[in-house]
């Protein structure tokens, strides 16, 4: 379970605010991907939170609602949509959502722990952390909001682009949403730039 192991390790090298920072939706074929930072409190602790592939849909909601009404608790968050995506490429994305929801934080912290590889141009000092959801209180705080409101995203799409059956794979390359791209064709949400979509739009064509 992911504690404040290393948020304590950097209040002991004299940082005071520590932002965990996680996306979501990266591999998706459709809609944004989304990231979140979150400031935990110094001795915070949780017996549930956990990184967000590693808990149910109930559960994350649940987590979701707890984290962003806890008033101890500083986060913001951030989407980069698909055209975006399509310009500058996932990873880059990836990277802006994370900036921007850094710099969403009012002071800025002074330092985070980003999980995965470090970002470049990155508008602080910051920790790359290699499956820091599982590790880091902070970016599991992270994983949870990403998740939920990328997921809550899809979910209204799903009634703005009817067939796709984005409520229940939320832009994930399934076998079923693979068959809806191949029958209707690409969507305003689809990212035209991954291969599957690319291929169903020079079907239709």
């Amino acid at each position: 379970m992911p504690d404040l192991f290393f948020e304590n390790q950097l209040r002991a090298e004299g940082y005071s605010t520590i932002a965990g920072i996680d996306e979501a939706g990266r591999g998706p074929l459709a809609g944004p991907v989304s990231a979140a930072a979150v400031v935990l409190p110094k001795n915070y602790t949780h017996s549930v939170l956990n990184d967000s592939k590693q808990l149910s849909e109930k559960n994350r909601e649940v987590l979701y609602e707890e984290i962003t009404s806890d008033k101890r608790i500083r986060w913001a968050s951030a989407m980069v949509d698909a055209e975006k995506i399509d310009e500058i490429n996932i990873l880059q994305a990836t990277y802006l959502a994370m900036r921007l929801s850094f710099e969403q934080l009012k002071p800025r912290p002074k330092i985070a722990l980003i999980d995965g590889k470090p970002v470049k141009h990155f508008p602080g000092k910051h920790r790359a952390l290699v499956k820091g959801d599982s590790l880091s209180l902070s970016i599991a705080a992270a994983s949870i909001i990403a998740k939920v409101e990328r997921d809550r995203l899809m979910i209204a799409y799903d009634k703005q682009y009817p067939g796709y059956g984005f409520a229940r794979h939320k832009g994930y390359g399934t076998e079923i949403h693979l068959a809806a791209l191949m029958e209707l064709g690409p969507c305003p949400i689809h990212r035209r730039s991954f291969a599957p979509v690319a291929l169903a739009e020079a079907a239709g064509k």
